[in-house]
């Protein structure tokens, strides 16, 4: 009999099962795209200028206040009822002007009663010199005693205490006399009187009103411990902030700095508390435009001029706290720079550290640079005060 033996899948079989298996991971492999390369970005076109590197003299900005260098309560020194008020309020006075007259009747009558004490006095010492030479002359020839000539030398120098007495007492009554007109002892501005016509005045205590000097003026400011120190060591052979220290003023509502003054006063030592030192503008005044109250803006100057880096406003971009531009680096791309700024100098902003002498720094196009290192075709252009710069500085001299 034929024996049957019990065969395994045939080799037609495992090789069906290999080509389609084949031709199922070629398909897959054909389904594969090849990745396509990344575009090259553009050269974003943008304005690139060079650093401005020159001697300027560093200046801050403080608030401060204008004074009145004198500054006098006007008080009657004789008591008396207000008989004439001799200004108009609110003018400018002389020194000397006529202010106030207080009742002059009850001194001119003190005086009158101390120049005839006076009179009655030099009479008596008359009397009494000519007693005193009758005596000596007596006293040749033994007719009067010793002791009645000392009298008579007594009386003559009692008489002559009271004479410069009585003397003392017209000078005295004619002073009270001459304070009835009161007289504004400076030149400024008086204010609105405080007493009218028919009150009394107490000696030595009501203000009558009060009288400012204009021209000059001060202006007190505070100078932060800061910037005194960086003014200390840039200021002439160490002598800190001074009279060689350019400084200038403007009010709420000038643009610039338009008055040029001096400072002739720095305090001994800074507020702890507060970190500060007062110091104070001398600021001539002629047309009397500055007004004791006032605020003003003070703008300080180091005495000696340094060397430092300005570029345009509009270069500078904002990252939450931080400052930066961009400038043009290796292989025309954009490379970014934090930087410190200090104030402005001629529409400049003046760059404290970040930056180089040799940097390039783009002032226009930034809206095209998306990223740090991004390609940038640069044309050169100047360093200018940009227009919205200048429009800032006229703005904070608005403020």
């Amino acid at each position: 009999m034929p024996v049957f033996l019990k065969q395994g899948p045939s080799l037609a079989n495992k090789g069906l099962r290999v080509m389609v298996m084949c031709a199922i991971a070629a398909l897959a492999i054909g389904c594969k795209q090849a990745p396509e390369a990344k575009p090259k970005l553009a050269a974003a076109p943008v304005d690139a200028a060079q650093v401005i590197t020159k001697d300027i003299r560093v200046a801050d900005e403080f608030n401060g206040r204008v004074w009145a260098t004198n500054d006098v309560d006007i008080r009657p020194r004789v008591t008396g009822y207000i008989d004439r008020i001799a200004f108009r309020e609110g003018q400018t006075v002389r020194k000397g002007d006529l202010l106030y007259v207080i009742d002059p009747r009850p001194y001119k009558d003190a005086a009158d009663n101390a120049r005839a004490q006076l009179d009655r006095e030099h009479a008596a010492a008359d009397f009494a010199k000519i007693q005193e030479d009758r005596a000596q002359r007596l006293k040749a020839s033994d007719a009067v005693s010793q002791e009645e000539l000392q009298n008579r030398g007594s009386d003559l120098l009692q008489s002559g205490a009271r004479v410069k007495a009585a003397e003392a007492a017209v000078a005295s009554a004619e002073l009270n006399l001459s304070y009835t007109e009161v007289r504004s002892p400076i030149d400024g501005r008086i204010s609105r009187t405080q007493l009218t016509l028919g009150n009394l005045a107490q000696a030595d205590q009501t203000v009558l009103t009060t009288v400012v000097s204009v021209d000059p003026v001060w202006v007190y400011f505070d100078c932060d411990e800061q910037s005194y120190l960086r003014f200390q060591q840039r200021a002439h052979r160490g002598s800190g902030v001074g009279s060689e220290n350019p400084v200038r003023v403007a009010l709420a509502d000038e643009q610039g700095f338009p008055h040029a003054g001096h400072i002739d006063f720095v305090d001994n030592q800074l507020n702890p508390s507060t970190g500060t030192i007062r110091a104070r503008v001398v600021l001539p005044n002629p047309d009397h435009l500055l007004t004791p109250g006032l605020f003003a803006r003070v703008q300080l100057e180091s005495s000696t001029p340094s060397q430092a880096i300005l570029i345009d406003g509009k270069a500078v971009l904002t990252d939450q706290d931080r400052k930066y531009v961009y400038v043009v680096g290796p292989g025309n791309t954009a490379q970014r720079k934090d930087i410190v700024l200090s104030g402005m100098s001629d529409g400049l902003r003046i760059v404290k550290s970040g930056l180089t002498p040799e940097d390039r720094v783009i002032v226009g196009g930034l809206q095209l640079i998306y990223f740090p290192g991004a390609p940038v075709s640069p044309k050169t252009t100047s360093m200018d005060a940009s227009t919205e710069a200048i429009a800032t500085i006229a703005a904070a001299g608005k403020k």
